[in-house]
């Protein structure tokens, strides 16, 4: 397999970044080969160490646990010890967004996945991140799409979600940050197919899908494929879906909530 691209949203920033003289970072390299394989618990085991000392290795741990309970329904009282163990660092005004916008991330999937209500925790906390948060900063951008899947699931407000999605669509892109264009490539294409506009849909969920392919991030292919092949004529769209049941057996059933769509 060719080298992959690692995503910045997986690269921790701090004293424990371990980066080499050419930015490279050994750690943030294993651990998103581990996430991207669905090894989240690993992942987690390998920043360990640092989490104790660095805020982004803390964080960036408290991602990968939270990503964990999206995909699997799993593990939420390990990310919320990730998490607060994260708030209890000394942190600066960025940092304590950072975490308040993890806080909200995880109150959210908590509420989207049915496990408890949390929506009011979630609006909280991201409404902190957005005052915490440099406007122009790294996280700006994964704070809008958060508060763009509270505005369409939570809120039922698709207007505001379309927004939001492109305020984080337009800073991936421009920062570099593959993972999460991915993420507004598919969400924004989820809203076209919504509104009847199947080219549109088609292209987002394909350049969903290529970004994904192109970072590595297996555990995120057959939610992608399932997404284009809405889009596409038979036989082609049975093959995707049949190429995503593959992966999805492969890596464990997972994401746990795409096994309605792959069983109809």
């Amino acid at each position: 397999m060719a080298e992959t691209a690692i995503p910045r949203t997986v690269r921790p920033h701090g004293p424990g970044g371990a980066e080499g003289p050419d930015g490279h970072d050994p750690r943030a390299a294993s651990v998103w080969r581990l996430r991207a394989r669905g090894c989240w618990d690993e992942a987690a085991e390998l920043l360990a160490p640092a989490a104790g000392r660095d805020h982004g290795a803390a964080l960036l741990r408290t991602e990968v646990l939270v990503e964990r309970c999206l995909f699997t329904s799993e593990g939420w009282e390990r990310a919320e010890e990730a998490l607060r163990a994260a708030e209890s660092l000394p942190l600066d005004d960025e940092e304590r967004g950072a975490a308040a916008c993890g806080r909200g991330y995880l109150a959210y999937a908590a509420t989207r996945l049915k496990v408890r209500d949390r929506a009011d925790e979630a609006r909280a906390a991201l409404g902190r991140a957005a005052a915490l948060l440099d406007p122009a900063g790294p996280w700006r951008a994964r704070l809008d799409f958060r508060r763009g899947l509270m505005a369409e699931h939570v809120g039922g407000s698709p207007q505001a979600a379309e927004a939001a999605y492109r305020r984080a669509h337009v800073a991936a892109l421009a920062g570099g940050d593959l993972l999460l264009a991915s993420y507004t490539w598919r969400h924004l294409g989820g809203l076209a197919l919504r509104n009847g506009e199947l080219a549109e849909a088609r292209h987002s969920f394909a350049e969903s899908l290529r970004l994904r392919e192109q970072t590595g991030f297996l555990v995120g292919l057959a939610p992608a494929l399932t997404a284009l092949a809405e889009t596409l004529p038979e036989p082609e769209a049975q093959r995707l879906r049949e190429e995503a049941g593959r992966l999805f057996r492969t890596l464990g059933n997972v994401p746990h909530w795409l096994a309605p769509a792959l069983a109809a």
